[in-house]
């Protein structure tokens, strides 16, 4: 692997790590729904103007084929796994969130081999190396202290969906770039919020206001810092050039 993929691999997580501390942060101060449909609307509002004259010439080409796969990046990589990695942090820590951001490797290796792949042992070896040093740092050393919550299990199925994203990623046979296809995730996962949405609404959903009436500038800042932007852009990128694992 080249020198730059490494940097933007360790750019990714470095944006991911932030991601799961900002979002335990301001986990009081916006639902998860209504934070992950903020994210989604920024992406969409500043990629659209460089993706619609490629979205126009290409989506008439997907089949049916295409359609499926781009639909369950929508569901995998979209809104539904950024909402449960969101509630999830009302649950648990944001230490442990970054420990079962290693874990993605780990389902990504499985999903390939169900798929007839075949994984090397050096694999296997570096992503079980890889977790269990996550694991030290995450539990300070004292792994015998480590506890399991609804929390923990939300996380866990958010990086399940993850890993999911990351295969399909490599299935895809569409014409789409980068960019078009960022655009396709982010509207099709707005698509499968809405349910959710619904029942927020039912249930009361809420975010945080000032004295004026004005979201609070925590809750803004984590959804400019938070947006997936970047750091899908970059990994759609690296996975459509490299293995799955």
């Amino acid at each position: 692997m080249r020198p730059a993929t490494w940097l933007v691999l360790i750019a990714t997580l470095l944006l991911w790590s932030g991601n799961w501390i900002v979002a335990r942060a301001v986990r009081d101060d916006i639902s998860p729904g209504l934070a992950t449909a903020g994210r989604l609307v920024i992406v969409l509002v500043v990629l659209s103007p460089f993706a619609w004259r490629e979205l126009a010439a290409k989506l008439p080409q997907l089949n049916r084929r295409d359609w499926l796969i781009v639909a369950g990046l929508g569901l995998a990589g979209g809104g539904p796994h950024l909402a449960l990695q969101w509630l999830g942090l009302h649950y648990t820590t944001a230490a442990s969130g970054i420990l079962y951001l290693s874990t993605t490797p780990i389902f990504i290796l499985l999903l390939t081999t169900a798929l007839g792949e075949r994984i090397r042992a050096r694999q296997w070896t570096g992503v079980a190396i890889s977790f269990a040093g996550v694991f030290l740092i995450a539990t300070h050393g004292a792994p015998l202290s480590f506890s399991f919550n609804a929390g923990d299990l939300l996380a866990l199925l958010s990086m399940m969906m993850w890993a999911s994203y990351t295969v399909l990623l490599r299935l895809r046979r569409d014409p789409l770039g980068v960019i078009a296809l960022l655009c396709m995730v982010c509207a099709l996962g707005g698509l499968f919020m809405a349910p959710w949405l619904a029942l927020e609404a039912l249930l009361g959903a809420k975010i945080a206001l000032t004295r004026d009436g004005a979201p609070r500038c925590s809750t803004l800042r984590s959804a400019r810092c938070c947006s997936p932007m970047p750091a899908g852009a970059m990994w759609c990128r690296v996975s459509a050039r490299r293995a799955p694992a």
